[in-house]
Parts: C-alpha cells; sequence; structure tokens
C-alpha cells in the first residue's frame, strides 16, 4: 500500500517536492496540493501528472486553498511543509495534532521554543519530524562522512562553511515575505542554514564557545542582515568557521565546505556542494579521481538532486515507525546555530524571541 503524501504550498522549492514524490511512485502517491494561489496549485498538478504520465493513467490530486480543509477530506500519511518560514511552526503544530507526520522545509521554525515544541509533540504523539536539509544526502558530501566516521582525518582540527551568493532587489520584490523577520530571516536563516547544518553535522559535536558579527551592507530595503560571520569552538576542539553573504557582485560565486585534519584535507563546492573540488588522505585508499568519479551528479539548480532521497527515507521512516536520517532534533541544531549568532551579535535576536 502506497503512503499518501499532501504538499502544503506550492511556491519554488515545492517543484523538487513534486519530482522527488514521483521519483517514489513505487511507495508514495500525491493526493492533495494547497496553496492560497490556485494557479500554483494547479501548476504543481499538472507538473507531477506529466511526469507520471508513462506510469499510470489514474492520478487524482485534491486542490485547495485552505489545508484545514485538506486534511478533513484526505487520508493523509506525510504532509510536506513548503510554505513561509514563519508559518512553519503553526502549520507543523496542526498537522501533528492531526496525527499527520510532518516533512517540513528549512527553517524548521523561526523560534527556538517553536521548534523545541514541534520536536515535543511529534515524540509525544509518536509521530515523525523531518527538516529538508537535502543537501547531506549529497553523494560526495556522503562519501565525506563516509571517511569522518572511519578515522580518515585523524583529529579533524577545522571546518569552513562559505555561502557566496547575490539576491538582488527583483529577488525580494518577487515575494514580499522574503527578507522580513516575521516570514523569513537574513542571509543565516535562509541562504546559510544548509551548509551551517553540514559544518555541524560533521562536527558530530555541539557548540561551546561562539562569536558572531552580522551586518546588512548593501539591502538596505530589508530588515535583516545580509552578511553573517561565525565563529565556533565545538565540544571536541574543532574549530567551526561560518561565512555568508547574499551581497555578492555581481553574482553568486560559491558555496563551499572545507574538512581540515590531522591526515586529511577535504573541500566540496559546486552549486550545491555537490561537487569535489579537493580530496588529499594520507591513507590514499580512494584517490581524488575515485572519489570523484563515484559522487558524479548532473544537477539543474541550487537546491540539487537531495529531495529524492530524503523522501525515500522519510516514507521508509514512517511504515517502519522508526527515526528519519534528518530528525526534527537534527534538523533544530542548525537552527540554534543561527538564533545563537543572533543574540551574540545583538543584530535582529529581538525579533525572533
Amino acid at each position: 500500500m502506497k503512503t499518501n503524501i499532501a504538499i502544503l504550498g506550492c511556491g519554488r522549492i515545492s517543484k523538487n517536492h513534486i519530482i522527488a514524490i514521483a521519483n517514489n511512485f513505487e511507495d508514495s502517491k500525491l493526493v492533495a496540493l494547497c496553496d492560497l494561489d490556485i494557479s500554483k496549485v494547479e501548476s504543481r498538478k499538472t507538473e507531477y501528472k506529466s511526469l507520471l504520465e508513462k506510469q499510470t493513467d489514474t492520478i487524482c490530486i485534491n486542490t485547495y486553498i485552505s489545508y484545514k480543509k485538506m486534511v478533513e477530506e484526505n487520508d493523509i500519511d506525510i504532509i510536506a511543509i513548503s510554505t513561509e518560514s514563519g508559518y512553519h511552526y503553526e502549520q507543523s503544530i496542526f498537522m501533528l495534532n492531526n496525527n499527520i507526520n510532518v516533512l517540513v522545509e528549512k527553517p524548521m521554525a523561526l523560534k527556538e521554543e517553536h521548534a523545541l515544541e514541534m520536536i515535543e509533540l511529534a515524540s509525544t504523539k509518536n509521530l515523525n519530524l523531518g527538516v529538508c536539509f537535502q543537501n547531506r544526502f549529497n553523494p560526495p558530501i556522503q562519501l565525506l562522512r563516509k571517511q569522518i566516521d572511519n578515522g580518515k582525518f585523524g583529529r579533524i582540527y577545522a571546518i569552513t562553511a562559505n555561502i557566496y551568493w547575490n539576491r538582488g532587489k527583483g529577488y525580494y520584490e518577487q515575494a514580499p515575505w522574503r527578507g522580513t523577520h516575521a516570514l523569513d530571516g537574513g542571509a543565516l536563516m535562509n541562504q546559510c542554514i544548509h551548509n551551517i547544518d553540514l559544518l555541524q553535522w560533521m562536527s558530530d559535536s555541539i557548540p561551546n564557545e561562539l562569536n558572531a558579527m552580522l551586518s546588512n551592507f548593501n539591502h538596505n530595503y530589508l530588515e535583516v542582515e545580509d552578511y553573517g560571520s561565525i565563529q565556533i569552538r565545538f565540544e571536541n576542539g574543532i574549530i567551526g568557521n561560518i561565512e555568508g553573504s547574499v551581497a555578492l557582485y555581481p553574482k553568486n560565486y560559491k558555496e563551499t565546505l572545507v574538512v581540515i585534519g590531522e591526515k586529511g584535507t577535504v573541500e566540496i563546492g559546486g552549486l550545491a556542494v555537490n561537487k569535489i573540488l579537493h580530496w588529499v588522505f594520507e591513507d590514499n585508499s580512494i584517490s581524488v579521481e575515485d572519489a570523484i568519479n563515484l559522487t558524479k551528479s548532473e544537477i539543474n539548480n541550487v537546491y540539487g538532486n537531495g529531495h529524492t532521497p530524503l523522501y525515500k527515507d522519510f516514507i521508509e521512516a514512517v511504515r517502519e515507525k522508526k527515526e528519519p536520517y534528518i530528525s526534527g532534533l537534527e534538523g533544530f541544531k542548525a537552527l540554534k546555530i543561527i538564533l545563537d549568532s543572533y543574540k551574540k551579535s545583538g543584530v535582529n535576536y529581538d525579533k525572533y524571541r
């Protein structure tokens, strides 16, 4: 029996959810779509049907502008929440209270207490709460993690995450909620959170010390930061360095993750941290050529291809009643670093209390 999935929020990122559900067609089916803009709903419905036209002739997808009505009228096993970030908490709580497993886009919430409430409720209701940090599934990231788990780095000294992107006025005018405290957050909360998640995941630790500097250099029409620099000393001694900005001239420059260790150094970059740029180990059992060949993949945008394995894992977790690869607690860790950075810098923190 297939797992019934519905999507709440049919904006830009929802297309990746549509593709991922279609790619997991043998185990799941899309039963409902919801967005306040019905034209977006119909567009996503058409896309899903076109992806599966060779597999089946019988595709029935109900469409809604009210998510409460959608829940009333459908048997939903998993809800994917891809609305504006400021709505994630309220909508996730509603779904969990209606006994629906939740897969929520990043950030899972904008306030620490809201995220913790979501985690607690999912646990109490014996439901799964997952967070879309799909870059963890990128083949180079998976291979890097395997090298860490196998001790190939020896002692890890430092991990650095850089996100140098450009987001101009047109980007923010496309969707008025972007760049606001209430519904979005700034460069750290929106654009940099994926790489912050990867950095903290690779550290296998939690911050012991944290310092941060934030600024808004050339987006004076926004309420939030367009630049952030964070320095972390983790409990296990690893130093974490994060620098992220959407103020790069004149276009996106790069996004990289660098791990420096006693016996190895790796840099991963590309459009969605999907490409090995540097790979050197004392133990050369996997050469740089082998590493590159093992992890080659074609991507079309900054979201990468990670949503498909993310869905595969989450569907399996729901069916087998086990923890997903990226649980609510895992998703909370990057959010906590960002909120602590706001607190430490004094910038924006009061807006998220």
